[in-house]
């Protein structure tokens, strides 16, 4: 039978997308250099060679022709803040007073919603912009900021995590929360947001300095009753950070040992940095079935630390990449690998540029247990995705031009790509950017 018209859209173009680690299995990408996706009603209907799928097309059928291009699954950026994003590129000699000078000012604002929706939608814009489809983000202490955030993402159909910070000291008096207040304004977010179309509530506790026992206990309980949701925080992601939390918390083993002691870690929660864990706390993560997300852009502008992939591989944990804006440096995943690629040659170790791609899309998927969801093009997965332009600068044209195979051409685009690179970005199958020009 033929594909009918009225609910289906094709897309022809080259198509990559995974379905396991490059680092563990060796085909691990689906590749089709001259390939056809097919969407109906806003999903993937299916995905692979348009030799093999064109017959059964019906004749009627427009098809969106991006010859030239790639498309695959749209980015999964797995850790950053929205409210941060006025204060990006703000200069500080380290993470605390970078927090202390610009951030905890910044995010006072967000109590106005008029704001707090006029940041979101400038934030979101951008995302779709360098090609982010899906992110887990932080809003502020403020319920306003968390239904701004909600509002903007629900107008654009967007499948976006984000929550309420929860933090009752070492903060400023003005966003200074309670811990049964913060966690009870938290229920109430996750009751009005969570599953609410394509909206999903993470628990935010900011990180283990500036929550008390009494709050984190309290979030640990928030986070068994409601075991869908996700959990963000921070973890070890700078020396002086690391040495504090010891001081505050005598008797964790570790800083990853205090959220643990809380009952947080689980699937779906996804832990910022992990730059200072050793080898137990890594066993201890994919254990639980907790996720890392790393922030390269950020770490280097911080000057935090290096992340040690190979330990992390070692344990087997999930990982996924993240531009943490606004302490990294820009909101496109492909300067994340960029600089990703660099800290793994800085570690000793090598990242290459399909494991890059992978760690962006499902690997970012499976850190949040949505793999079939998001972050692939197997049939019935939601259909966001992005059309990537290896002319799109005079340089990557003529880098790309000479590729002789799929893994040069991901390194030229990693590497030498930007929001330029975009060309378009659909989510559930409706086009949300276009490149202008494009």
């Amino acid at each position: 039978m033929s594909t009918a018209p009225h609910n289906v859209q094709a897309y022809r173009a080259s198509l990559l997308h995974f379905h396991a680690d490059p680092a563990f299995t060796s085909d691990a990408a689906h590749w089709h250099e001259d390939g056809l996706l097919l969407v109906e009603d806003g999903k993937v209907k299916a995905a692979g060679d348009y030799a093999a799928l064109a017959a059964s097309l019906d004749p009627a059928l427009a098809i969106h022709d991006y010859r030239g291009k790639v498309i695959m699954p749209g980015f999964i950026d797995t850790h950053l803040h929205f409210p941060q994003t006025d204060m990006i590129a703000s200069p500080a000699p380290g993470l605390l007073p970078w927090l202390e000078t610009y951030t905890f000012p910044t995010e006072r604002q967000f109590s106005d919603p008029e704001h707090a929706r006029e940041v979101a939608e400038f934030f979101l814009d951008q995302l779709l912009r360098c090609g982010t489809t899906t992110a887990m983000v932080y809003c502020t202490v403020h319920r306003e900021s968390v239904d701004a955030f909600f509002e903007a993402s629900q107008a654009r159909n967007l499948r976006m995590a984000a929550g309420k910070i929860l933090m009752d000291r070492h903060c400023p008096d003005f966003l200074c929360d309670t811990a049964e207040g913060g966690v009870r304004d938290s229920e109430a977010l996750i009751r009005k947001w969570h599953n609410k179309g394509r909206n999903m509530y993470a628990i935010t506790p900011r990180f283990a300095p500036t929550s008390t026992e009494a709050q984190l206990r309290l979030t640990g309980e928030l986070a068994a009753a409601y075991p869908d949701t996700f959990i963000q925080t921070h973890v070890s992601e700078n020396p002086d950070e690391c040495a504090w939390v010891k001081t505050l918390y005598p008797k964790a083993r570790s800083y990853l040992d205090v959220y643990d002691s809380f009952g947080l870690m689980r699937p779906r929660a996804v832990y910022g940095h992990c730059i200072w864990l050793d080898k137990e706390d890594f066993a201890r993560m994919a254990e639980s079935g907790a996720a890392a997300a790393i922030c390269p852009t950020s770490n280097l502008f911080l000057g935090s630390g290096l992340f040690d992939f190979e330990q992390a591989d070692a344990a087997r944990v999930s990982l996924s990449l993240a531009t943490d804006v606004g302490a990294g440096t820009s909101f496109s995943m492909l300067q994340t690998m960029n600089e990703a690629y660099k800290v793994a040659r800085l570690k000793g170790s090598y990242l290459p540029a399909v494991r890059m791609f992978y760690l962006a899309t499902l690997g970012a998927a499976r850190s949040m247990q949505l793999e079939g969801t998001i972050g692939s093009f197997v049939p019935g997965a939601e259909a966001d995705f992005i059309v990537l332009d290896p002319q799109s600068t005079p340089l990557l044209a003529r880098r790309t031009e000479k590729c002789t195979n799929l893994e040069e051409l991901l390194f030229a685009l990693a590497l030498l790509g930007d929001d330029r690179a975009i060309a378009a970005t659909y989510a559930c199958g409706r086009q949300v950017h276009q490149r202008q020009g494009s």
